[in-house]
């Protein structure tokens, strides 16, 4: 019994460690997509807009 408690911590603290992995493969930040050469989306022209 005193295993099991010596032992639970210690595992859950390696859950949320995978969890906190999972999550920044899954959701991806601005810093990550730059680090990682991600694709972005081409600039949009700012210019007048032709005439209908």
């Amino acid at each position: 019994m005193a295993l099991l408690a010596a032992l639970v911590p210690v595992v859950m603290f390696a859950v949320v460690l995978a969890l906190s992995r999972y999550e920044d493969a899954l959701l991806p930040t601005p810093d990550t997509e730059r680090e990682r050469g991600g694709v972005t989306r081409p600039p949009t022209k700012k210019g007048p807009k032709p005439a209908a």
